[in-house]
């Protein structure tokens, strides 16, 4: 797939028991109770697959269903229950099904999804989106601004395929403003910034929306209620910023 398309569109044909799987051979019927939502994504893009969120859910954080990858001919099909739903499309490069989009991945808009029995063939275009304003550490590799470390598990042993998230907020609460890539076996990481500043860092296994039971989650502090502040100066390089990460429970 080339990244310099310049428009991505996401054709969506909605069926019932009644026909579904008829226009692309590939969907089997639904269940009971559900509408077979089928549709492609061209120019065709294959891998790329469909996230379904209910409204009022985080955009960014796990979808409420995500359908299988697309075929060659960038078909696709999901089951779902009549309502009122957002979809994206998204394929990243690495081929991983979570995490940031970044350069080099696929990503449509945001697109509101009515489904109900009966709907007739509905086509929506939308522009194609490679990466945001975040950025990961291989990015970056010619700045000389960040910091770097090592996490560990409640144990104190290396933690392997985490990732540093880094805030410009006290509150964390917003989308993180830079991601790293996963720690390796070593749990050592290295985060490159393209500018310094006052940052607040946490560590997670997981991307997206709050952490949950069962992630592996931490943050840098002292020793003190509220997260720490880390101060990067402009052409400075901070060693050894270690943080711990213990399941959620």
């Amino acid at each position: 797939m080339k990244i310099g398309l310049n428009v991505l569109l996401l054709l969506l044909a909605f069926s019932t028991l009644f026909g579904c799987g008829e226009q692309f051979g590939s969907a089997g019927p639904a269940k009971k109770g559900l509408v077979e939502v089928q549709g492609q994504v061209t120019a065709p893009l294959e891998k790329a697959s469909l996230y379904i969120y209910k409204k009022g859910m985080d955009l960014y954080g796990p979808a409420f269903a995500v359908s299988e990858e697309t075929d060659r001919n960038g078909h696709f099909s999901i089951s779902l229950a009549a309502g009122e739903y957002v979809s994206v499309v998204r394929k990243r490069a690495d081929g991983a099904t979570v995490g940031p989009v970044v350069a080099g991945d696929n990503r449509s808009e945001f697109i509101p999804l009515l489904v109900k029995d009966g709907m007739a063939q509905l086509t929506i275009s939308a522009p194609i989106k490679v990466g945001d304003n975040r950025r990961l550490t291989k990015q970056d590799e010619n700045t000389l601004t960040g910091f770097s470390g090592r996490i560990t598990d409640a144990d104190g042993n290396p933690a392997e395929g985490i990732r540093i998230q880094v805030y410009d907020h006290v509150q964390m609460s917003e989308r993180p403003k830079y991601v790293s890539e996963k720690t390796g076996p070593d749990g050592r990481y290295r985060m490159l910034l393209p500018e310094g500043g006052t940052y607040y860092i946490g560590a997670r296994d997981n991307f997206g929306g709050p952490p949950k039971l069962g992630d592996l989650y931490g943050r840098y502090d002292q020793g003190t209620i509220e997260p720490s502040a880390v101060v990067i100066r402009k052409d400075e390089i901070l060693n050894e910023v270690k943080i711990r990460v213990t399941k959620i429970w």
